[in-house]
C-alpha cells in the first residue's frame, strides 16, 4: 500500500495501464511536456514517449474524433478534456458517434475508449472553468458515466474504464485533486464500474451523493450524529450512469429519509433521477419527503467570491438539509 493523492492515483493508474497495455494511448492539450494542466500525466511522457502520449492541437472535437477512430481499430484511447466547459466542440463525436456504435452495429463493433474530464467548482474558476455538467451525459444512452470520490476508487475505476469496452466518460473533480489521502493498493486491482458503495452506515437518514459532494456528505453526517445522535447512511454513487439503484432503495427502505446531494444544476439533475426512482420504488418506505441539495439554476460558476460561495455547497448547506429531513 502507499498513500495516494487523487491525483496521483491517476497517474498511478494511466502508467500502469499504460505498462499493461501497448495499445493504451494519451491524448489531449499539454498531456505531453506539461505533465497536463493539474499535471495527472506528469512523467508519462519521459517513461513512454511521444507516440503514447500525445500533445494535441487546442481542438476537443479532434481529440475526440481521432480517439473515436483508433479505438475501432483496436486501440484503448485515453484522451484527456481539460476543462469539462470546452466539451462542447466534442458533443457530436461523443453522443452521435461513440454512444451509439455498438447498438448501430448490432454489437459488431464497439469503442472502448476513456474520456477524462476535469470538473467541479469552488477554486475561483468563473464561469468557463468551473461547471459540472454531469447530466449532458447521463441522459445518453451507451456512455459509461463515473465520478469516483476518492483516491483507492479514482485508480480501480480509471483502470477497469480503460479496460471496459464502451465508451467512458471519467469525471474527475478538480477539488478532489489533493484534498484527500489514503492508502492505495502497488500491486494491480480494479473496482466495478457498475456498484455504488455504502460508505457509511447508518439507520436514520439516507444521503445519496458522489466526487466530491460525497466529502461534504460524510463530513455532515459526522457533525449530524454529534449534534444530534443522528446515523446518517451515506451512499456513493460512484456511476452516474447506468444507476445502481439497488443499493440506495435498500438503504432508504431502511431509514425512511433520502436526501441527494450534487453540484451541478437542480433541474434534471441527476438528484431528479435518483429522487424519481425512490418515489416510484420506495413511495411507502418514506417518512419525510426527498430533498435534494444542488447548485442553483443559473450559469455556474460566477467569479466574484462571494457569489462563488452562494452557489457551491458546504458543510453547513447540506446539515440544514439534513436536519429538515429528520424534523419532518
Amino acid at each position: 500500500m502507499a498513500v495516494m493523492t487523487y491525483i496521483d492515483a491517476i497517474n498511478a493508474a494511466l502508467s500502469e495501464e499504460m505498462e499493461r497495455d501497448p495499445n493504451v494511448f494519451i491524448i489531449g492539450e499539454d498531456v505531453g511536456k506539461m505533465g497536463g494542466a493539474f499535471k495527472a500525466t506528469k512523467g508519462l511522457l519521459e517513461k513512454f514517449g511521444s507516440e503514447r502520449v500525445i500533445d494535441s492541437p487546442l481542438a476537443e472535437g479532434a481529440i475526440i474524433s481521432s480517439s473515436i477512430g483508433a479505438a475501432m481499430a483496436g486501440m484503448r484511447p485515453v484522451p484527456e478534456i481539460q476543462f469539462v466547459d470546452f466539451i462542447t466542440p466534442a458533443m457530436d463525436a461523443l453522443t452521435q458517434q461513440a454512444a451509439k456504435l455498438r447498438y448501430r452495429s448490432a454489437g459488431t463493433q464497439t469503442c472502448p475508449m476513456t474520456v477524462r474530464v476535469c470538473y467541479g467548482g469552488g477554486v475561483g474558476g468563473g464561469l468557463y472553468h468551473s461547471q459540472s455538467n454531469t447530466s449532458w451525459f447521463i441522459h445518453c444512452p451507451g456512455l459509461v458515466v463515473v465520478a469516483p470520490s476518492t483516491p483507492y476508487d479514482a485508480k480501480g475505476m480509471l483502470k477497469a474504464a480503460i479496460r471496459n469496452d464502451d465508451p467512458v466518460m471519467f469525471f474527475e473533480h478538480k477539488k478532489l485533486y489533493r484534498s484527500i489521502k489514503e492508502e492505495v493498493p502497488q500491486e494491480d486491482y480494479t473496482v466495478p464500474l457498475l456498484k455504488a458503495a455504502v460508505r457509511r452506515k447508518g439507520t436514520d437518514l439516507t444521503a445519496i451523493s458522489y466526487g466530491y459532494t460525497l466529502q461534504l456528505t460524510l463530513q455532515a453526517a459526522e457533525q449530524m450524529k454529534q449534534k444530534h445522535g443522528a446515523e446518517v447512511e451515506v451512499i456513493d454513487l460512484r456511476t452516474l450512469s447506468p444507476l445502481d439503484t439497488d443499493t440506495f432503495l435498500e438503504s432508504v427502505s431502511k431509514t425512511s429519509r433520502a436526501v441527494v446531494v450534487h453540484e451541478d444544476n437542480r433541474t434534471l439533475g441527476i438528484g431528479a433521477e435518483v429522487s424519481a426512482v425512490i418515489a416510484e420504488q420506495a413511495f411507502d418506505c418514506l417518512d419525510a419527503p426527498i430533498l435534494r441539495i444542488t447548485a442553483p439554476d443559473v450559469p455556474l460558476l460566477p467569479a466574484a467570491a462571494e457569489l462563488e460561495h452562494f452557489c457551491t455547497l458546504s458543510v453547513e448547506k447540506v446539515i440544514v438539509a439534513m436536519e429538515r429531513t429528520l424534523d419532518h
